[in-house]
């Protein structure tokens, strides 16, 4: 007997749906939100009918995949509040942040087309738990940091700098806020 056939079927069920997820993001990163399920499935070695029972829907697939995505980047928020350096920790994970939401826009507004509802509660949660990091992060860097500066105000910065002008060039505008663009007093 096999140690998974020990676990039994909820441990294979959570496995396969763990795979499922992990094979949906690379799919849909090569290929883009459209991506045919049956190729999700062979890339996680599963059947069809394995993955319409765990995600029926593409929504379904897409939230998890997002909500995995959002949970990555909080996880990385947490483990940067052990850094060394608060402000470094704070200014890693705004570059992250911007590289995910020029990234992952997509995925996200593609994962809660199907309602107003749950788009909104969807969107509340996942943007509850981000703002919840970076308010960890700014209140540990606060000693550093100019008076009034919030974690909505530095949120808000860097997703206009990579929902307008893309990956690349709104990492240099996040840098920007660090220093400022000013040469002198």
């Amino acid at each position: 007997m096999s140690p998974d056939s020990k676990r039994g079927p909820r441990a294979d069920a959570s496995r396969n749906a763990a795979r499922l997820v992990a094979a949906a993001r690379e799919v849909l990163a090569e290929a883009g939100n459209d991506a045919a399920f049956d190729v999700i499935a062979r890339r996680a070695g599963v059947g069809n009918a394995t993955l319409y029972r765990h995600f029926p829907t593409r929504a379904d697939l897409l939230v998890a995949v997002y909500a995995d995505e959002v949970a990555a980047l909080c996880d990385r928020g947490a483990r940067l509040l052990e850094a060394a350096e608060p402000v470094d920790a704070l200014f890693t994970w705004l570059d992250e942040f911007t590289v995910h939401v020029a990234t992952k826009r997509a995925l996200a507004l593609a994962a809660t087309e199907e309602t107003a509802e749950r788009r909104t509660a969807l969107f509340h949660q996942w943007h509850g738990a981000i703002t919840s990091t970076a308010d960890r992060l700014v209140h540990r860097a606060r000693p550093a940091l100019r008076d009034g500066v919030t974690a909505l105000d530095l949120l808000t910065l860097a997703s206009g700098a990579a929902v307008t002008t893309g990956a690349a060039h709104a990492r240099r505008l996040v840098a920007m806020l660090r220093t400022g663009v000013a040469t002198g007093d």
